[in-house]
């Protein structure tokens, strides 16, 4: 779910089996993308995954590293990684989000051999867009609550907003 000129282009990691399923990112009840989206500020409401499509009016898109459906990410092999992360650099230089925002540190690492990457905005750029690192919202992530995860996502949100004036 992306398009062109989006203030931020989400990356998770991979698809989960219920999100092949279902064609919906984020989709596996106990994953907390949708909760913290809204907690931090990007969404005036609490979306579902099926209205995912909404995010695009937004300035907001959602796209993987690898695309291969998995029930965990340490199923991936570090070479789907890394195509994962030519790939992406080719779909971010030709949809020029103005950020792009990988969910999960150890894809980040993985997919663009970052191996000392932490959360937060990265030095690189990717495609020519700006890079944040953010938690991982799986509920697999244990070590982030929701409500720390939307305080780094609010950081991210309060450098894409727009200027008042």
């Amino acid at each position: 779910m992306v398009a062109g000129g989006l203030r931020v282009l989400f990356c998770g990691i991979n698809p989960s089996l219920m999100t092949a399923a279902t064609g919906h990112h984020f989709a596996r009840p106990g994953n907390r993308f949708w909760p913290v989206l809204h907690l931090s500020g990007f969404t005036p409401r609490l979306l579902r995954p099926d209205e995912q499509r909404e995010l695009l009016s937004y300035g907001l898109g959602i796209t993987n590293v690898v695309a291969r459906a998995t029930a965990r990410a340490d199923e991936l092999s570090a070479e789907e990684f890394r195509e994962g992360g030519r790939r992406l650099d080719a779909d971010v230089a030709r949809l020029r989000p103005e950020w792009l925002a990988v969910v999960g540190v150890t894809a980040y690492r993985a997919a663009f051999g970052e191996r000392s990457a932490k959360i937060g905005p990265q030095e690189r750029t990717v495609g020519g867009s700006r890079v944040w690192v953010l938690p991982n919202p799986s509920g697999l992530n244990a070590r982030w609550t929701a409500e720390a995860m939307a305080e780094e996502y609010a950081r991210l949100r309060a450098e894409t907003a727009p200027a008042e004036g």
